[in-house]
């Protein structure tokens, strides 16, 4: 009799874990609760909808982790990567992708297979009996936050996250602003002009620093307090830790030459980039924001090329969810006190499409070879996977637990690095090596040469 394996939430992490679970052969039911019940953050029903940055930063698998993670996924059939390639949109040497194109993509894919079922209904209560991955996000329904919390004894850890707007391209003053992908990066002439930059002198700087500082900002329920993520700050709260850290940050001018006057050199620059296969729509990077709406508006049209510049979608804050996962799960992913029902994604605290992505991957993986009688070895935690699954589930501090981006300094030391190796660029080398050979070994596939 074939097994059945519940999933709840049809974002990332359930649609990656639906692909790999139905793949095996096992009957898939992933109950999601859009459209009867929405956010206010997604607008469809679909299925792997993203609904605040179209990158999946960089696809480098040999000098960055994040790239390194995108190799190993396609190395294990990832749906993910599959529907990214197919609907990849120009980003210098980043993975961006179309988003409504990918959601239909990876939607489409799932429900064409004969052994999975899409159910519209919001799970309120963690089941008693059956197989279950819970993969609801950072946007988990109250009355879920509220059965997790009476399960686990734990308050509801929070913080904020904040969107970015985005721009009708066709509104942009290309007569102030160019197209460059910094340090000019990117295979193809349309790559290396992916984004659009709008430069800044001092004193354009200066002002508008200003009226970020000065804006209306979006309040907080009482008692509430922001604790934000540090990978995505709102602009407005960068500028208050000093009025230096935005043009050391997201609008640093490195890397880029204003075709209109390059012999000057901008004091900050603000990039957009394409946010859809056509090239219409702009995504102004690192602009997450609190400021309300008119504000943003008012402030935004400060920038140079953006004066008449329309909006898409102006920039949004929303509660963000996730567990202490190192005291609530083991090292399958499991809940302690429910072995049964399994976390994936951004719940888990894991930051990122990509790694959410990757946590309802081997979230799948785990569940397939439970429900199969099988024994699998332990994720290396040499791998960008490994790494992921081994902080979220003990590896991480849990009296600070915080969501985490992967990043090499979850990896454990590459040993014996030869004295001439230990450069960052030979490190980060001697990393994906070991962590390809080493998925290859787990997934049981042929090393890259």
């Amino acid at each position: 009799m074939t097994q059945t394996l519940h999933i709840v939430g049809g974002g990332m992490a359930g649609s990656e874990a639906a692909w790999a679970a139905a793949k095996a052969g096992l009957a898939v039911v992933i109950h999601e609760m859009r459209p009867a019940r929405g956010t206010f953050a997604h607008q469809t029903g679909k299925l792997a909808e993203m609904v605040c940055s179209n990158s999946f930063r960089s696809d480098d698998s040999e000098q960055n982790a994040v790239g390194l993670l995108h190799w190993e996924m396609r190395a294990a059939g990832s749906l993910t990567m599959e529907a990214a390639d197919v609907h990849r949109l120009p980003a210098g040497g980043a993975l961006a992708v179309d988003r409504e194109p990918f959601s239909h993509y990876v939607t489409e894919r799932l429900r064409s297979l004969p052994n999975v079922t899409v159910v519209e209904e919001e799970i309120t209560a963690l089941p008693d009996a059956g197989h279950w991955i819970f993969a609801t996000g950072p946007l988990t329904s109250e009355a879920l936050g509220a059965a997790i919390i009476a399960e686990t004894g734990a308050e509801r850890l929070a913080f904020f996250d904040a969107i970015a707007p985005i721009v009708y391209g066709e509104s942009i003053d290309m007569g102030r602003a160019w197209a460059q992908s910094r340090y000019d990066k990117g295979e193809t002439e349309e790559e290396r002009r992916a984004y659009i930059n709008c430069p800044m002198d001092k004193a354009q700087y200066e002002a508008f620093i200003d009226a970020l500082l000065a804006a209306d900002k979006a309040e907080f329920h009482d008692g509430e307090t922001a604790s934000y993520f540090d990978g995505c700050l709102p602009i407005e709260v960068m500028a208050e830790r000093g009025r230096e850290t935005l043009r050391h940050g997201p609008m640093k001018p490195v890397g880029l030459t204003n075709s209109h006057n390059p012999e000057v050199k901008a004091c900050a620059v603000v990039q957009l980039r394409r946010d859809n296969a056509l090239g219409t729509l702009y995504n102004i990077v690192g602009f997450q924001t609190k400021m309300k709406h008119g504000a943003q508006t008012e402030v935004f049209r400060m920038i140079p090329g953006l004066e008449n510049a329309q909006f898409a979608r102006l920039g949004g804050i929303h509660r963000n969810t996730f567990m202490n996962s190192p005291t609530l799960l083991d090292g399958d992913m499991r809940l302690k006190s429910k072995p049964h029902i399994r976390f994936a994604g951004q719940v888990t605290g894991v930051e990122g499409y990509v790694e959410s992505a990757a946590m309802g991957l081997l979230a799948g993986r785990l569940a397939v070879a439970e429900l199969t009688g099988q024994t699998l070895p332990a994720v290396p935690a040499t791998t960008a996977m490994g790494a992921l699954v081994h902080h979220i589930t003990g590896g991480a501090v849990a009296k600070t637990f915080q969501p985490m981006n992967v990043n090499f300094g979850l990896f454990p030391p590459v040993e014996g690095l030869k004295a001439g190796r230990r450069g960052r660029k030979d490190r980060y080398k001697a990393y994906t090596d070991r962590a390809k050979a080493d998925w290859s070994a787990w997934l049981g596939i042929s090393a890259p040469g």
